[in-house]
């Protein structure tokens, strides 16, 4: 893939487990990283450190994606500013029938406005700014393959897709790339607090994974580290699917 001396990237959700691999992986091939969460800085420590992996160049800045004016000063205040990654994403389980009113507006407040937030703040100043650069959003498997009891999460992801896709088509001539990484199911962050306390969750993971276990923050850290390299310059509008065969295999819950 080469390096990102040079690039800085900016990553939302950063103060969090594929957060945090994201910003070590991409900090390691020499990116400026700048991870930004609504955790106030001190809580955001050990995923700092962690991204820095004892030698990453990697700072914090504090906001909120449903903030569209923190989101605004923190990337002006960003030179060089090269890649976008929209990654703070929430996951509320419950069966279709029960979803409050409040869990799904939360829902599309962070996994899509969220995201559109980020998307649009970032291309107005790589426009103004008059340089090329890429936004990429973590979304995942299931934004195109149904799962029970998270109507709300797979919903936002199947809209962040086709938000992807409607910038990638606007932004080609500004020379902006935008894209998807669309991970499996991730023994991490939301996925691993869901195996740990949703038995019927765990369940279901035990035999949806064709290769077996579930995937690692790390493996998706490097699939979006090629997102961002010069080997996908002539990649947008994509979807990059790292989901372990998940989509393509029919499970059984018991």
């Amino acid at each position: 893939m080469g390096d990102l001396d040079g690039r800085g990237v900016v990553i939302t959700g950063g103060a969090g487990d594929i957060g945090a691999a994201m910003g070590r992986e991409l900090s390691g091939h020499g990116a400026a990283v700048t991870l930004v969460d609504r955790k106030p800085p001190e809580e955001a420590e050990p995923w700092v450190e962690r991204a820095r992996g004892g030698s990453g160049k990697v700072r914090y800045a504090e906001a909120d994606v449903r903030d569209r004016d923190a989101l605004d000063g923190v990337f002006a205040g960003l030179d060089p500013f090269d890649v976008a990654i929209g990654n703070a994403g929430i996951v509320d389980s419950a069966p279709f029938l029960e979803i409050t009113e409040e869990q799904w507006q939360n829902h599309l407040d962070v996994n899509l406005t969220g995201c559109f937030n980020l998307g649009q703040s970032a291309a107005r100043l790589m426009v103004e700014r008059e340089k090329p650069g890429r936004i990429i959003f973590t979304s995942s498997w299931v934004q195109e393959v149904p799962w029970p009891e998270i109507t709300a999460y797979t919903v936002t992801k199947a809209g962040l897709r086709m938000l992807a896709r409607q910038m990638a088509r606007e932004l080609a001539p500004c020379g902006i790339l935008v894209n998807v990484i669309a991970p499996g199911i991730v023994r991490a962050g939301l996925a691993k607090r869901q195996m740990e306390t949703e038995p019927q969750y765990a369940r279901r993971v035990k035999n949806v994974i064709p290769l077996g276990e579930p995937q690692t923050a790390a493996q998706v850290a490097a699939a979006t580290a090629f997102l961002c390299s010069d080997a996908a310059d002539y990649m947008t509008g994509s979807s990059l699917l790292v989901d372990g065969g998940c989509s393509l295999f029919q499970f059984d819950e018991e």
